[in-house]
């Protein structure tokens, strides 16, 4: 899976966790919803900036935001699956 869909999923999941919407989020982040829009859904290359502000409106830190499986290396998923 590309790394902009991984960022994108990851955002999604941890908006609707915390039960915010798209129009919240952009708005507690200071970005645009169609931005968020485009990022949850992949199409957009987002900076690690922008990241940062995401994470920060969902009360998540960086180091938590990258915890997920989504993004460890492919080498470490292929022990896992050992």
């Amino acid at each position: 899976m590309e790394i902009k869909s991984k960022i994108g999923q990851r955002i999604r999941f941890l908006r609707e966790q915390s039960s915010i919407s798209q129009k919240d989020l952009a708005y507690t982040a200071d970005l645009d919803r169609s931005y968020i829009a485009s990022v949850e859904s992949g199409c957009r290359n987002i900076s690690i900036v922008n990241i940062e502000r995401i994470a920060n409106a969902l009360n998540v830190s960086l180091k938590d935001f990258f915890a997920a499986t989504e993004f460890e290396s492919s080498e470490q998923n292929s022990k896992q699956n050992q």
